[in-house]
């Protein structure tokens, strides 16, 4: 097996500058000639993007580096990605109960608020919501809600800058507002 070249991408400066960079990420992956890998630099572990990117065929080595900054390596795998329709399922109109818990991550740096949402999530029975607020839209966590078998749904509040998502337990759906 021949070793994959690799595309470099520093999202580091989009980090300290409080934007986010899954965007950018997903760009370079798509971009990703047959047989190349992503050279990823970050400003913290992105334990998150590592289901995201398994999820299409990308194994990872992460290390890290001098002033706490990471490394990721994503390399293709042999295996066949996942097929696309695996990461949503079928359509859930049916009414969500209010919710039994509230998080506020709003002042929680990445991937924390995801790592409370998930644990949180852990405690609740099926058809029960959570509600918690972020600062950005949760592009991380969305598919992984999805491929656990959870619905959400959310979006930005009318002030533009607090994202609220819900998330029914075992709804199996995914429903945006």
């Amino acid at each position: 097996m021949t070793t994959p070249s690799f595309v470099d991408l520093d999202v580091r400066p989009v980090l300290r500058a409080g934007g986010e960079p899954f965007g950018a990420i997903m760009e370079a992956i798509a971009t990703l000639k047959p047989g190349q890998g992503l050279r990823l630099l970050a400003t913290f572990k992105p334990t998150p993007l590592f289901q995201v990117l398994s999820s299409r065929g990308f194994a990872h080595e992460a290390r890290e580096l001098e002033g706490g900054d990471w490394e990721v390596l994503f390399r293709p795998t042999a295996a066949a990605p996942a097929a696309e329709g695996a990461k949503t399922a079928p359509s859930d109109d049916s009414p969500w109960p209010e919710p039994v818990q509230h998080l506020d991550n709003r002042d929680l740096d990445p991937p924390e608020p995801m790592v409370r949402i998930l644990a949180a999530i852990e405690a609740l029975k099926p058809g029960e919501v959570l509600s918690a607020l972020l600062c950005r839209e949760p592009i991380f966590l969305l598919p992984e809600l999805a491929k656990r078998g959870h619905g959400w749904r959310g979006g930005f509040e009318a002030d533009g800058k607090t994202y609220r998502v819900e998330v029914r337990i075992g709804a199996g759906a995914e429903a945006k507002a």
